[in-house]
């Protein structure tokens, strides 16, 4: 394919009369990146160091490492672990701003975003906002779940499950106890899998130590999934691989099984079983999250914004989409590449080159994704990859697993906290971390719920 040229956009001062964040003065051209996920990241990495002002915006001051957060809401790690904050991680990149504010709205005709702390005029705009848990419109299982898409995430579900347990130490009442040490996970994915690993092995392991008035097989661990396989994004032999493992672990597997409803204390499934649990964590689907100001139509399914394969939202010339959020629809991409931590962070590269050959004019060649493959982990020791032609699981890619993951977390000292816990973890089996700092109720995650709603306006489209 010809390399594309590019509509080269003068470069304009940092300051606008339409500016109300104070920022460095600058003559260079301003990027505005929205989302400090792995493909934001990736993108400041790239750009760092160079004749370009880069300001990224996020509602939190700090990075968090996705893949291990089923690890803090089972009390292997503590939060602390997987998050980095984006000041220390951009300490020395004099190009580099970091503002913390949520961008409510873009306004394309005037290269304006609105924030909740201000307003600044960009240059180029980069969304890479990510995704948000997609329950699919049933308002009661939103109202009575938790799902897994941040840090807060995992610390409610950590405080939910030692609540809940505490409680079945008190309660008399079986029916009650039962509903207690219950657990569903909803959806069969790689962090469902996971989840549900994680829980088994607490209950095989430190229920009998911490909790012993009454027996471990009273903790029971269901994972349901809609499909007719886990893992459906890896082969054959990872999902059968991973099926085995979990039912060793005693996990309750059901397939081609749909939650229909859940009301904080029965799951109430399409195929007309229901079983008490006051503990549901779902993580059956994601949908894209933006801010207002794109149009409608060029939203796709899983509320995505349709690119072109140079990473454009279409209908734009200085907007670009990375990461989760980005759909980059083509003949041998029909539905986008997947949404993993791979396709974000090389997008962000791919992204950074794009733009600087952009500010000289210069063509580019579109986006190619290269599928490194892809791990999960089904509890300590057991783990399935998809490497290429090559399809295996056990104690051996469990090691790869932990290595890939371990190498990928920012900073050295977040590396070496979690290293020495998965030390720890290996020989004695403990988790240290079972804590509640605070209480949890379902109510206040409502209330928390509806606030956030409230306060961002996504576009959305029917799913």
């Amino acid at each position: 394919m010809e390399d594309k040229p590019i509509h080269n956009i003068e470069s304009k001062s940092a300051c606008k009369a339409t500016d109300n964040i104070c920022l460095p003065d600058t003559h260079w051209p301003r990027v505005v990146i929205v989302g400090g996920g792995f493909a934001g990241l990736a993108l400041v990495e790239k750009l760092k160091h160079k004749e370009v002002q880069v300001v990224l915006f996020d509602k939190n001051n700090f990075h968090q490492f996705q893949p291990l957060l089923y690890q803090v809401a089972t009390s292997a790690l503590e939060p602390d672990s997987i998050v980095f904050p984006f000041r220390k991680q951009f300490n020395g990149y004099k190009n580099v701003v970091f503002r913390l504010a949520e961008v409510e709205e873009i306004q394309p005709s005037s290269n304006v975003v609105k924030t909740n702390k201000g307003n600044i005029h960009y240059d180029y705009l980069v969304l890479a906002t990510g995704t948000t848990t997609n329950f699919f419109g049933m308002n009661t299982v939103e109202e009575n779940s938790l799902g897994m898409k941040d840090i807060r995430d995992s610390l409610n579900i950590r405080h939910m499950m030692l609540q809940n347990l505490e409680q079945a130490a008190i309660t008399c009442d079986d029916e009650e106890r039962d509903a207690l040490t219950n657990f569903v996970i909803v959806g069969g994915g790689p962090a469902g899998v996971e989840m549900a690993g994680a829980l088994a092995e607490f209950c095989k392991y430190i229920l009998p130590k911490d909790y012993p008035e009454y027996s471990s097989s009273i903790m029971n661990i269901y994972l349901i999934e809609a499909g007719k396989e886990l893992l459906s994004t890896m082969s054959n032999k990872a999902s059968s691989k991973t099926l085995r493992y979990l039912e060793d672990l005693n996990v309750k597997v059901l397939l081609n099984e749909s939650v229909t409803n859940y009301d904080g204390n029965k799951v109430s499934t399409k195929s007309g079983k229901t079983f008490l649990a006051k503990n549901l964590i779902w993580t059956a689907g994601v949908k894209g999250q933006f801010p207002e100001g794109i149009d409608a139509k060029h939203v796709v399914r899983g509320n995505r914004l349709k690119t072109d394969p140079f990473l454009m939202v279409e209908g734009y010339e200085n907007i670009f989409a990375i990461g989760d959020i980005a759909a980059v629809i083509t003949e041998n991409t029909p539905k986008g590449h997947p949404q993993v931590a791979q396709t974000a962070i090389q997008q962000g590269k791919y992204l950074g080159k794009v733009l600087l050959k952009l500010m000289k004019n210069e063509g580019v060649k579109p986006f190619e994704y290269k599928d490194k493959g892809a791990l999960a982990t089904v509890g300590k020791r057991k783990a399935v990859a998809d490497l290429g032609k090559f399809k295996f699981g056990g104690y051996f890619t469990w090691l790869l697993w932990s290595i890939v993951h371990l190498m990928s977390i920012s900073g050295f000292r977040n590396r070496l906290m979690v290293g020495f816990n998965w030390a720890v973890s290996y020989f004695t089996y403990e988790k240290s971390n079972r804590l509640i700092i605070r209480n949890f109720s379902k109510a206040s995650n409502s209330k928390s719920i509806a606030n956030s709603q409230t306060a961002v306006k996504n576009a959305s489209v029917n799913d």
